[in-house]
């Protein structure tokens, strides 16, 4: 546009004739004719679509068919193949690839059930929270752990709560929720969850509604609160506590946290989760703490008794006195003398009961002991190669004290 108004200025200001802008600018004559004299009017940037399909008959044709098909189950519709030999057949002149884009294109602007791809913006009423877990890392005894971390978000407050887990079965989801409501002080009324293993029976269909398990429902009834599970493979329909799983895992694990227990890496959790409210609501630009003071006055008061959480099973034992926990195997003293034992099993702990009713054995359900070593071997190469890196490593934290005292003197 600059250039333009160059030539309008010395043809309208200075009085140049089209052959004195030419050679002044060292432009083509016709360039400056053309914006000297013409008028430059705004035009629309919209481009109708050419091309045989759109200007011949050929895709008022093809759209017909299409239509047409859509009436027919889906192994009976035609192929493009079969559409590009009919077209041959009424002498069409265009390529299989030309066929191959029209419909292409037809299909994306004519959606069989009209469903608008688009999403709308939703509005979250207070006492509704979104629950999910998320896989992060910590360090226990000097070995990593994984940690299956339930989150509950409140997306009309962007309040959220995190309960570290060692897996996501049954009695650790039940658990979890448990000390999620202590620590919000009440019940949502309403819960979205995803397709959950432990809350949602497998269904058969795409079609088929989920369904809870009975377990669940017995614990949705004694706290009182709605579930809403979303459909499977759609992450967007809880996206606030998606995001929130995120946010809690590169913000309080993005260096592996040392743990003692669980129960203190949930308190350590709380603690940081509640420190976090006091920063301003991504949109409504005020305190996160202030809008979930307002919400807390909508949560479901917590019913006076406590809901015991464990499952029973039984199970049968080898020989050598051993069967399957966890997919690990466990040995319980004189299980063999009876035909089955008697499983008590709760979030971290197991309890075998033999048929007469006597405890036989009682410890840590196996996947509380699961762990990795940490890298030593190659850590420590680097740290020989760049001694100076030591005090800053990521991995320093992680070692023993009489090594840390050794390896920082100067």
């Amino acid at each position: 546009m600059s250039d333009i108004n160059c030539i309008k200025f010395l043809r309208n200001n200075k009085g140049l004739s089209i052959s004195k802008i030419q050679e002044t600018l060292g432009i083509n004559w016709r360039t400056a004719k053309k914006y000297a004299d013409e008028d430059q009017l705004p035009k629309s940037n919209l481009k109708q679509k050419d091309g045989m399909m759109y200007t011949e008959k050929w895709g008022e044709i093809v759209s017909d068919w299409l239509v047409e098909d859509r009436k027919l189950k889906k192994k009976s519709r035609r192929t493009k193949k079969q559409i590009f030999i009919d077209l041959k057949e009424l002498g069409f002149k265009g390529s299989y690839r030309t066929l191959c884009y029209f419909v292409s294109d037809w299909e994306n602007t004519h959606n069989e059930d009209e469903f608008d791809k688009g999403y709308d913006r939703l509005e979250h009423p207070p006492s509704e929270a979104q629950v999910d877990f998320g896989i992060m890392e910590a360090v226990k005894d000097g070995e990593f752990v994984d940690i299956h971390a339930l989150v509950m978000s409140f997306p009309y407050s962007n309040a959220a709560f995190a309960v570290p887990l060692p897996s996501e079965n049954q009695e650790c989801l039940l658990h979890g929720l448990k000390e999620l409501f202590k620590q919000s002080g009440g019940v949502p009324r309403k819960i979205r969850i995803d397709n959950l293993t432990p809350a949602v029976k497998k269904t058969r269909s795409k079609l088929e509604e989920a369904q809870l398990t009975d377990t669940f429902i017995q614990f949705q009834n004694h706290y009182g609160f709605e579930v809403q599970v979303c459909n499977p493979r759609s992450g967007h329909e809880k996206g606030n506590v998606e995001n929130k799983v995120g946010y809690v895992r590169y913000n309080f694990f993005s260096t592996s946290p040392i743990m003692n227990s669980f129960e203190e890496l949930t308190e350590t959790l709380r603690v940081q989760l509640t420190k976090d409210r006091e920063r301003l609501h991504y949109e409504k630009e005020e305190l996160i703490e202030n809008l979930w003071i307002k919400e807390t006055k909508y949560l479901l008061d917590l019913p006076s008794q406590d809901y015991p959480v464990f499952k029973d099973t039984d199970v049968k034992v080898n020989k050598y006195n051993e069967t399957k926990l966890d997919n690990s195997v466990i040995h319980i003293p004189r299980a063999a003398n009876y035909p089955v034992i008697h499983l008590i099993l709760t979030w971290d702990r197991y309890k075998a009961v033999s048929t007469d009713g006597e405890i036989l054995s009682e410890d840590y359900r196996p996947y509380m002991n699961k762990s990795r070593a940490i890298p030593w071997t190659t850590v420590l190469k680097d740290w020989i190669r760049k001694p100076r890196v030591v005090p800053y490593s990521r991995y320093n934290k992680y070692l023993p004290g009489r090594v840390k005292d050794y390896l920082l003197v100067d």
